[in-house]
């Protein structure tokens, strides 16, 4: 079954979900006011706190601004996610709440709203599917096409899918470079475009008077490691919900979207601490079942529901070995490293 998008081309459609998923989801799809204010605070104003904290600590010692980088960056992936729900539409009632608080969220990650927003929906949409490959996916190609590229284009595969490249380099072109221009956005998307120009306007304003009132290499000092821990730690993320040995790829005539949500979305099982820093991005199995969840019951939504807790299963330790598949083998229907792809060609 394809995923139509709904009206304004952000959110796929509810009706794509299965009937029986979608009437055992419908309670839990509901916003609660309180509980996302409060989870607003309780993320914004220690990131706020730590953020003036990192400031004073460039006059005691840098490797104290270093170390008070890693529970800032955490923070601020909390606040990424808490952005992610806003664009789904999950996180308020209000559609109004939701584009506010995510556009100055947007601001806060160096993510245009609502160009993420358009371009993640279409990630949700297509997901799996190997003829809508590129919308917010890790580049991933099939066996047989990447046996069909030339030698210098394979050069160019495996060193992007380098680890060093994909969650180092690649996270801070992203969030630098590449999300301050539209040239990706469809020409009658004026609000994604729009999006992108306010963004840019609002941090250019506050790097200038930043770096006027402190200096640009003390801030860059500040700025750089919490943003490198943010950027990293979020591109790993995203890498562990997809890229796994027994992931799900189809051809669009094949394709399902609820066997993509399911079957291609890790479950991620992180200790309570890391759960709460991730906002419970780890249920992602749930999550691209039916995105109108809101982070704060996707657990819930887990523990009561036995036919979601056989997902594919990741901890921290085991997910590290999804860093040695690079590729969709579409005869065995799992991903291998360049080395299956050497002996499938044998």
């Amino acid at each position: 079954m394809n995923a139509p998008l709904s009206i304004d081309s952000t959110l796929p459609e509810t009706s794509a979900i299965p009937a029986h998923f979608r009437e055992k989801l419908a309670k839990y799809r509901v916003s609660d006011t309180k509980r996302s204010v409060w989870q607003l605070v309780n993320t914004l104003v220690p990131f706020l706190a730590m953020y003036v904290l990192i400031w004073y600590s460039l006059s005691w010692s840098y490797w104290i601004t270093v170390g008070l980088s890693i529970p800032t960056g955490l923070l601020l992936i909390r606040l990424f996610i808490i952005h992610h729900d806003c664009g789904h539409g999950s996180f308020f009632k209000s559609k109004r709440a939701n584009d506010f608080v995510g556009f100055w969220l947007g601001v806060m990650t160096m993510t245009p709203y609502y160009t993420w927003r358009w371009s993640h929906a279409q990630h949700h949409a297509g997901s799996g599917d190997l003829e809508r490959r590129g919308h917010g996916d890790i580049p991933t190609l099939t066996v047989r096409e990447y046996q069909a590229l030339s030698p210098m284009k394979k050069l160019g595969y495996r060193i992007y899918r380098n680890p060093i490249v994909t969650f180092l380099i690649v996270p801070i072109i992203l969030f630098a470079l590449i999300q301050r221009s539209a040239y990706d956005m469809p020409k009658d998307n004026h609000k994604a475009r729009e999006s992108v120009y306010w963004t840019n306007w609002v941090l250019g304003i506050y790097i200038t008077i930043g770096c006027l009132m402190i200096g640009v290499w003390p801030f860059i000092l500040v700025h750089l490691p919490m943003m490198a821990v943010a950027s990293t730690v979020g591109m790993y993320l995203f890498y562990v919900q997809h890229q796994y040995d027994d992931t799900y790829w189809r051809q669009h005539e094949d394709w399902s979207y609820a066997e993509a949500a399911i079957h291609g979305s890790s479950y991620f099982e992180l200790p309570g601490v890391l759960r709460w820093f991730t906002a419970n991005i780890g249920f992602h199995h749930i999550h691209h079942l039916d995105s109108r969840i809101p982070n704060y019951r996707l657990k819930q939504c887990y523990d009561e529901n036995p036919e979601f807790q056989n997902a594919y299963k990741l901890t921290f330790l085991s997910s590290f070995k999804c860093l040695f598949v690079k590729l969709w083998d579409e005869d065995r229907k799992c991903m291998v490293g360049f080395s299956g792809a050497r002996s499938t060609s044998s």
